[in-house]
């Protein structure tokens, strides 16, 4: 059993990202809350203090506003199934209970979207409000609500909204959760009333963590400070894809006729792929360009092929712009290499069953509570009038469904990774900038930002045609804009230069109506029209029915982009030639639907095959480590003569095998190894099977030296901006500091950064990036200069790889001990729960209530059971499957689920990381779905009244 803290353990789980105060999680917030620890002591935090919060789970309750009786059914873990007559009921109940458990979640997640923070913390929060005040989400949300989404979908967020204004109705902070009774003792802060707005906002946060190749977009730019293009296009090569397979296999392209069409087969019997509706013209306004489909052609090979936009300006202004995004706390996950998920669907004629099995687990940042609520929404009796029947993943503050089944299908999604966000370099101009030789004024407008404790502060936002202006948040980015010398491409210095943003969620759009439409979709035609709806973020969405039915489709707002501009790096705003052209329609969008091979797996890798498609999705696709793997588990098994079953898909889900080990560990065995000590940690890789089990002394030892090849490799040759680790040292104890030969008495010391250092992140770009490199022996970025070396400069790969071996052991010899037999994964990969707020900057005594952890987890970067870490951080998790599913459609109550937390986010709550430790070990709790199961698992029934 974990400790309950990790205030009581002393240790801290690594960084993750590139800088040392990178925020990675969803409310990682900088608060002003030391007067708390002199105010009160720990006699005020009773237990029963924590417990006057928990919510009522038996017997019942009146709301005013319901039409008729509503029950909430939980099981042990707290898990609640809803069952009314109405949908308006139902969901007014869904408020009211997700306010129940995770209120002071939802409510700080509206204050980050609607960059009011500060409301609630204070100063501190500023500047993250004025950024996220200029990129204007709930601005965005309210357009879509007042004029994007359907009437229903209005209907329905009214009903949340009351629910969970219901749930407030007379409560005091306290009464609502400990948070807010900690937050008492430094401002007045109140919880308000609730809005269907503050719901639709939540999608454009999400959206924001999942918007693609923003950020190596940045980073190609910044290389070009230091590297040339062949270096470049070494760091981002083409996607794999005579190795690593696509998603989408068959079909193609029809240019006659503007559509995509797979070949489908006829092993289902449910209704065939209908056509799909919407034009994906995607209208612009204010910030957008006007409408347009475009043609679009494949252009590009993500090496930053884009046109030239004035060199030095863009590295001053990205380096600063760099870092007001590491500082910005992230919605729903750390958006970079590595980082992905997995889902994946088998048909009948594979498994056990004879109908479809459908696998889910998204990686996101791991936070407390979970950024998952699970739940299931039943209509008593499923008609036109109330025809929801569904049960799954959704997030607390947003009604529906998200991922997950109702009575006819199941769905799952991945990020499709698909690029659409632009940054544009701006040559600004007296009260405006320029566009094709003509200064044009800026759209104007005028923000309040209220803090906590202080007085108010006013920001001008201002948007060019390319969007807001993102450099105007920082004083420093203003200054460097100034001074920022630009090549002889872009126009005079004069004003300076910006940075603005192109981004499709800026524009309002129909995604809310979308989640709604999929919990009501009875058949794949009914899906494929639900998912056009699903504009932002673009996700890969997997299928399957009772009917024995699966497929694909790739849904969203995709731009299309003119012949010489391909995305991958900013663009020069002021010629109109570098501005999108349309956007790629629904219809052309990639698809697939019951393929001959009988099974479809997406994990982030490419969506098709760029020979076989005319348009440009992106440039930065995952590399397909672990889709792969999941590609040849499955086929494995069927070409073996087996049959698949929810077990198999749990299995695979848990897949620990380490694909850079298979390459890397081959090579190392081979290299000649003089000292005892390294060739002892050495012999550990013989006989290892690539597994990375908690226990594993070798899988820790292998990823110690890869880390340590990253940087050897890589880390002195990337520009200062993307710099984040300091260097280590042979230090001798018995003769002082400094370099020393290796000797008995040797350890190692790191210390902070240091300008010469930098580390990559290790996802699996990195892995086929060295892969590309490894039989080029002599390659230059084997070679690197004297840091503690030896016997100086590193002459080619065996040399580095040697030397990665002998850091690596005296690495884990300061980390684990000299005793390898004490050496294991787990201890280095370790996952801390915290409270995301006050459990992360807290004082202590609240943190020891709030936080869990560690927990020693298997698993790592970029396999199947992705527990991620980063290399430019150390070891510690920092990403997970933040839930996992298993649907059965040959019996929906035989289905499984896990989540990472609990359903509670009450500390002390009995549901709140309940599920945690089975999460951990990989196990999956039954998922009741039928009234008969419901019943049978229901612990707790709430009636509401009206």
């Amino acid at each position: 059993m974990p400790p309950n803290t990790t205030a009581s353990t002393g240790h801290k789980p690594g960084k993750s990202g590139r800088k040392k105060g990178r925020r990675a999680r969803l409310f990682v917030l900088v608060l002003v809350l030391a007067v708390i620890a002199g105010v009160t002591g720990g006699a005020y935090w009773s237990i029963s203090t924590v417990r006057a919060s928990f919510p009522q789970t038996k017997g019942s309750i009146t709301l005013d506003g319901l039409s008729g009786p509503v029950d909430v059914k939980r099981d042990k873990y707290g898990i609640p199934q809803i069952y009314a007559s109405s949908e308006t009921d139902l969901f007014m109940a869904q408020g009211f209970v997700q306010a129940q458990d995770r209120f002071y979640e939802m409510d700080v997640r509206r204050h980050m979207t609607s960059g009011r923070l500060s409301e609630m913390f204070g100063k501190s929060q500023v500047a993250n409000d004025e950024f996220l005040r200029t990129l204007g989400w709930n601005r965005v949300a309210q357009r879509e609500y007042d004029k994007t989404l359907s009437a229903s979908t209005k209907k329905y967020l009214q009903a949340y909204a009351k629910g969970v204004n219901a749930y407030l109705e007379g409560k005091d902070g306290k009464d609502i959760s400990v948070e807010y009774a900690a937050l008492g003792f430094t401002n007045d802060y109140k919880p308000q009333k609730w809005s269907p707005v503050d719901s639709v906002a939540w999608l454009k946060a999400m959206a924001w963590d999942l918007r693609g190749n923003m950020q190596d977009e940045v980073d190609r730019a910044l290389m070009t400070s230091r590297l040339g293009p062949k270096q470049i296009a070494d760091l981002y090569p083409q996607y794999p894809a005579d190795r690593n397979k696509t998603i989408v296999q068959s079909g193609g392209y029809d240019a006659a006729t503007g559509t995509y069409g797979p070949q489908e087969t006829t092993s289902g019997t449910g209704s065939p792929a209908g056509g799909t509706t919407g034009t994906g013209t995607g209208t612009g306004t204010g910030t957008g360009v006007g409408t347009g489909t475009g043609t679009g052609a494949e252009t590009g090979t993500g090496t930053g092929t884009g046109t030239s936009s004035g060199t030095a300006g863009m590295q001053s202004q990205l380096g600063g712009l760099q870092k007001i995004l590491d500082n910005l706390p992230a919605a729903v996950g750390v958006n970079g290499n590595g980082i992905g998920s997995n889902s994946w669907v088998v048909g009948g004629k594979n498994t056990i069953t004879g109908k479809p099995l459908l696998a889910n687990d998204p990686h996101l940042s791991a936070s407390l509570p979970s950024v998952w609520y699970q739940m299931g929404l039943h209509c008593r009796s499923v008609s036109n009038s109330c025809g929801f029947d569904v049960s799954g993943y959704t997030f607390a503050g947003m009604p529906g469904v998200v991922i997950g089944h109702n009575q006819n299908i199941a769905w799952g999604m991945t990020n499709s990774g698909v690029d659409v966000t632009d940054l544009y370099l701006q040559k600004l101009s007296g009260d405006g900038y320029l566009y094709e030789g003509k200064t044009v004024p800026f759209t104007r407008r005028e923000e309040t930002i209220k803090v906590a404790g202080g007085p108010s502060k006013k920001i001008v936002v201002r948007e060019t045609n390319n969007g807001p202006l993102l450099s105007d948040r920082s004083n420093e980015l203003v200054k460097v804009g100034r001074k920022a010398g630009v090549d002889t491409a872009a126009p005079d210095r004069g004003d300076g230069y910006g940075i603005a943003l192109r981004w499709t969620a800026l524009t309002p759009g129909t995604s809310m109506d979308a989640v709604f439409a999929m919990d009501r979709a009875a058949n794949w035609s009914d899906f494929r029209s639900a998912a056009t709806l699903f504009d932002v973020p673009s996700q890969n969405l997997i299928y399957a029915d009772n009917k024995n039915n699966i497929g694909y489709t790739l849904p969203g707002r995709i731009p299309t982009r003119p012949k010489n501009y391909d995305g991958s790096v900013p663009a020069p705003g002021w010629q109109a030639e570098s501005r999108w052209t349309g956007y790629i329609d629904q219809d052309a969008l990639p698809y697939e639907y019951n393929p001959e091979r009988g099974y479809i797996v997406t994990a982030n890798q490419a969506v098709i095959d760029k020979k076989r498609y005319p348009f440009t999705l992106t440039t930065d696709w995952g590399y397909g480590a672990r889709s792969q793997r999941i590609n040849d588990l499955i086929q494995s098994k069927i070409d073996g003569g087996g049959k698949i079953s929810t077990e198999d898909m749990r299995q695979m889900q848990l897949d620990n095998s380490s694909e850079i080990a298979k390459l890397l560990v081959p090579k190392l065995l081979k290299i000649d190894i003089a000292d005892p000590d390294i060739r002892e940690a050495q012999d550990l890789l013989e006989g290892w099977d690539y597994t990375q089990d908690a226990d594993s002394a070798a899988a820790a030892y292998f990823n110690s030296v890869w880390r340590n090849i990253l940087k050897l490799a890589f880390g002195n040759k990337l520009p200062k901006e993307l710099r984040v680790e300091g260097q280590c040292l042979w230090v001798d104890k018995t003769a002082g500091t400094g370099p020393v030969d290796e000797g008995a008495n040797k350890v190692r010391e790191c210390g902070e950064r240091e300008p010469d250092q930098a580390q990559p992140d290790g996802g699996d770009r990195w892995f086929e990036i060295v892969r590309k490199l490894m039989a080029d022996e002599k390659s230059d970025w084997w070679s690197t200069p004297d840091s503690g070396a030896r016997d100086g400069a590193d002459r080619n790969r065996d040399d580095l790889f040697k030397r990665a071996m002998v850091d690596a052991r005296w690495e884990l010899t300061a980390k684990l001990g000299k005793d390898l037999d004490t050496w294991s994964w787990g201890r280095l990969h370790r996952l801390f729960l915290k409270n995301q707020t006050l459990g992360t900057a807290g004082p202590g005594f609240l943190q020891y209530m709030l936080n869990r952890g560690p927990w020693k987890l298997s698993g790592g970067e970029a396999t199947v059971n992705a527990s991620g870490w980063n290399a430019a951080g150390g070891y510690g998790v920092v990403w997970v499957p933040s839930m996992r599913m298993v649907v059965n459609l040959g019996d929906l109550d035989k289905s499984k689920w896990i989540n990472l937390t609990g359903a509670s986010g009450h500390a002390y709550n009995a549901n709140y990381t309940d599920q945690t430790d089975k999460w951990a070990k990989g196990e999956l709790l039954d998922w009741s779905f039928s009234k008969k199961a419901v019943d049978a698992s229901t612990n707790d029934t709430l009636v509401l009244k009206p």
